[in-house]
């Protein structure tokens, strides 16, 4: 490449997302000598900035629109409740911290069956993802872990009970919870933190900074290596710059949230290559519309098929005895299996984080005639004293065991962009296809009889119980690997089908419903694929694209001085 031509690049790699595969992609790239830039719709947060409790919404909630500026967002579709990270280190924010490997059996089943051997390649980027976000064995049990197992021995399944691994710093053994202690992870180059404290408000924001998010480990090296962070930023347009992508790609640019749309207008960037990081929905949302505007018109028709939602349900149990506090511990401490099919794991929130109770209600089993709004209702009607109880949110996080319930079981849906009947004025990312199936049998069951064991209530999620509709914390899948375009989105290092210099390395990418939490896996993939992205020096951009004429921008200032970070 000719350095006029190199000159009108901003960017060697844009990376779009900054959740589990956008890190791990800029990290790897400014590793091996190129210019990154990662653009973020989020904004970073430090540990005092998040919220003392999930009742401030306007620091919990994504809905800039709405001024709600926060981490969280929830998306309901007709077919599922979906719930996901925005923020500078992506899901890491607000999810879990759980990493857990998903059984061979998931590289045998979906498209990406038989596209390399897996079961041998990926132990080794499982074990990189590891030990990058410092995956350990949890060491604080709480009451909700203890009554799990409780509940599992009367079950006669007590033998599957185990502690969750998970990305947080609890110390060596005998540090106190709190402790301010030297980064124990990359030889000093990482940042100071402070040792768990078992607060239970791992999915509120770390106010502690135990939690090993992203932007503490991968991301944080890939700034110190170069690479730029745009926060508040979204991407709207994608335009190859030749046919097939050879030549490189044009971006345009604009504020996500209200504050910066007062201050900065759109803008347009060039790079060589691009990531698309933006999670499973946003990368689905963002390439249809390329597809349907025609700049992406090669895109594969696999795009927003074979979305699946891990096969997830959400029930728990309400106690009424108050010698329990569930809200001890981190955000899920330990789990069980129910068969080989069901995986459940407890999940708690820090006490006084009280909101998302406005979601619960009664267990209720489908009828097989009658709709489940009617059944809730009658079961309201019947039980007044225990709806009340239930569906009053304050003391959720103390009083309840949610159970999270995932299953391998494959069932997937579809995305689609659609003028809906209550908004015909713009196309929405819509969901398509069969219904899901609510309500795992063998979790209910288990949270029935568990809760007739300690006199307490079992509970479901509102919009499960009177729409049917499951939430899932673990979109998947939507651009799927395939052997070819015809099969799938992205081949089993994660290009794109149809374009060159172009990766998808996000939840999209998930090819199979895994049974356990996605996050591990995403960060696994998108090592493997970066690992195949020769060296900065090494790399032939140009090909046979070498003749392209390419638009020369204005400048090459970066981001730095138009989008205020």
């Amino acid at each position: 490449m000719s350095q006029q031509q190199a000159a009108c690049y901003d960017y060697d790699f844009i990376v779009i997302g900054s959740g589990f595969g956008g890190s791990v992609s800029a990290l790897r790239l400014a590793e091996k000598g190129y210019q990154v830039a990662v653009v973020e719709m989020g904004k970073r947060w430090r540990p005092e900035d998040f919220p003392s409790t999930n009742w401030k919404l306007h620091k919990y909630l994504w809905r800039p629109s709405a001024k709600l500026e926060g981490f969280f967002n929830i998306r309901l579709f007709k077919h599922v409740m979906v719930v996901c990270g925005n923020a500078v280190g992506g899901g890491s924010i607000t999810y879990a911290n759980t990493l857990l490997v998903p059984p061979d059996s998931v590289w045998r089943d979906g498209s990406w069956a038989g596209l390399t051997d897996w079961q041998t390649v990926m132990p080794k980027y499982y074990a990189t993802a590891k030990n990058m976000l410092g995956v350990t064995t949890n060491r604080t049990l709480g009451d909700a872990d203890h009554l799990l197992k409780q509940m599992a021995d009367h079950a006669g399944i007590g033998n599957t009970f185990y502690h969750t691994d998970v990305a947080v710093l609890f110390g060596p053994e005998g540090t106190p919870p709190g402790t301010q202690i030297p980064d124990p992870f990359f030889n000093g180059e990482g940042p100071t933190r402070r040792t768990c404290t078992g607060c239970g408000g791992c999915m509120t924001g770390c106010r502690v900074g135990a939690k090993n998010t992203l932007d503490q480990n991968y991301l944080y090296l890939a700034e110190r290596r170069g690479a730029e962070v745009v926060e508040q930023t979204r991407v709207t347009r994608i335009t190859p710059l030749s046919e097939d992508g050879q030549s490189g790609y044009q971006l345009i640019l604009e504020p996500a949230t209200q504050r910066t749309k007062a201050t900065t207008s759109k803008r347009t960037v060039h790079c060589r290559g691009l990531i698309i990081a933006a999670s499973s929905l946003g990368t689905q949302e963002l390439l249809l519309k390329q597809r349907a505007d025609g700049y992406l018109p090669k895109l594969s028709q696999r795009l927003g098929k074979f979305v699946r939602t891990n096969a997830e349900s959400i029930i728990g149990v309400r106690f009424r005895d108050r010698q329990y506090d569930l809200s001890k511990g981190i955000a899920i401490g330990s789990g069980i299996y129910l068969d080989q099919y069901t995986h459940i794991e407890a999940v708690r929130y820090a006490a006084g984080h009280d909101a998302l109770g406005v979601q619960c209600s009664p267990l209720v089993r489908p009828h097989p005639r009658l709709p489940n709004a009617l059944v809730w209702l009658a079961t309201l009607l019947r039980y007044p004293r225990r709806a009340l109880r239930i569906h009053n949110p304050i003391g959720f996080a103390r009083q309840t065991l949610v159970l999270l319930c995932m299953q391998t079981l494959d069932s997937h849906l579809t995305m689609r962009l659609k003028r809906p009947w209550y908004w015909p004025f713009q196309r929405l990312l819509c969901s398509d296809g069969a219904r899901i199936p609510t309500g795992i049998e063998q979790a209910n069951t288990f949270a029935e009889k568990s809760a007739k064991l300690f006199n307490a209530d079992a509970i479901s999620a509102l919009p499960e119980v009177l729409f049917g509709i499951p939430t899932t914390a673990h979109c998947m899948g939507g651009a799927v690997m395939g052997r070819n375009a015809a099969e799938g989105v992205i081949d089993y290092r994660c290009r794109v089908w149809g374009y060159k210099n172009l990766y998808i390395c996000d939840g999209s990418i998930l090819s199979a419903n895994l049974g356990v939490n996605p996050s591990l896996t995403i960060l696994a993939l998108t090592e493997h694929a970066m690992s195949h992205i020769p060296s900065s020096s090494q790399h032939d951009w140009q090909d046979e694209a070498g003749k392209e004429t390419l638009p020369q921008p204005a400048n090459r200032q970066g981001f730095a001085t138009a989008l205020p970070a």
